[in-house]
């Protein structure tokens, strides 16, 4: 089961017994979906696909697109048709453009607040379970960009690889294996000591530099040129705030990846207005 059939299993069930029972089948009507709050939108494929699902006779107008940066009061979507059908919608179709936009919102913050120094804003696989690959698409609707999918479309090395088993020596060949599978290979490192050797293995394509300070990037960054690592791409991670982000952008790192971008959004007020 897909994830809008999902949300209308769970929302309707075997029916919506309110507007059955106390909306007209014949009334028909005209709504707004209506942002309340500044937001860059998101999610208005998964809410025309909502409409449809509940009612293919509904008539939907699509007056503002994934990435547009709303203001309060415009009006995201225009729908019109049975009203039953619009108030069964209605929940879904919410539900998914606030989460969604909220991604979409924060997204934008951090990728405003690195503007001009060269470093790009990732996304995580830190999602809500099912939602992965619309609140990936939040997340390039507010200017970042997509990390690994999942666990099957990249390599990343990280510090729990190490402790269960992975060494220096059993990584080169590793390495090898993967790059034959068309596979980029990124490796985490938390010291300037790891990086040295991670330099020595070929194949590597991305270093995530974790929790590191921005003086341990820029030396970070300055070893990258000294022993000629230029092709090395550098991802700062760990705890990165709006707040922290800006000087961590000015070391030279070429990317640095926000779990926040999808595990601690704050939904976005959007509503849907019935016109007269």
């Amino acid at each position: 089961m897909d994830i809008i059939s999902l949300a209308l299993e769970e929302d309707i069930a075997t029916g919506d017994v309110t507007a059955e029972l106390f909306t007209p089948a014949e009334r028909m009507a005209r709504a707004n979906v209506v942002a309340r709050n500044a937001c860059v939108l998101a999610g208005t494929a998964t809410a025309v696909e909502i409409f449809r699902r509940v009612d293919e006779t509904l008539e939907i107008e699509v007056l503002h697109r994934d990435g547009d940066s709303l203001e309060r009061g415009d009006v995201a979507l225009h729908v019109a048709g049975r009203a039953k059908s619009i108030l069964t919608a209605e929940r879904a179709v919410l539900n998914f453009l606030q989460r969604l936009s909220g991604v979409a919102t924060l997204t934008r913050k951090y990728v405003d607040a690195v503007a001009g120094t060269g470093a790009q804003i990732l996304d995580t696989r830190k999602t809500t379970p099912g939602f992965r690959r619309l609140e990936k698409a939040a997340v390039v609707a507010g200017g970042g960009r997509n990390h690994r999918m999942g666990l099957y479309d990249m390599v990343m090395v990280k510090d729990n690889h190490l402790l269960a088993g992975a060494t220096p020596a059993s990584m080169q060949p590793a390495i090898a294996a993967a790059k034959a599978r068309g596979l980029r290979v990124e490796v985490e490192v938390d010291s300037i000591g790891q990086l040295r050797e991670v330099f020595a293995l070929d194949g590597v394509d991305v270093v995530l530099l974790d929790n590191m300070k921005p003086e341990q990037l820029r030396e970070a960054v300055a070893l990258r040129i000294e022993t000629g690592k230029t092709g090395v791409s550098f991802e700062a991670s760990g705890g990165i705030t709006l707040e922290t982000i800006r000087a961590i952008a000015e070391t030279g790192v070429d990317f640095i990846s926000v779990g926040a971008l999808t595990h601690s959004v704050v939904a976005m007020d959007i509503a849907l207005d019935f016109l007269e």
